[in-house]
């Protein structure tokens, strides 16, 4: 399956911060460094990214 990954609209391609996102179906978020596109990614569920959200935007 190939993945659509999003990158964050707060990522430059001269930033030190690019995040990109993957949704592979509803019960999974794929999160990556965009850097890194084939290093490690987290896998959460989408009650897990729901609450870290308001912790990334904060910073």
């Amino acid at each position: 399956m190939k993945l659509e990954w999003i990158k964050s609209s707060y990522s430059t391609s001269s930033g030190p911060d690019c995040v990109e996102v993957a949704t592979p179906d509803e019960s999974h978020v794929l999160v990556r460094d965009s850097k890194n596109p084939a290093g490690p990614r987290l896998d959460l569920t989408p009650t897990a990214w729901e609450d870290f959200l308001p912790h990334a935007a904060a910073h």
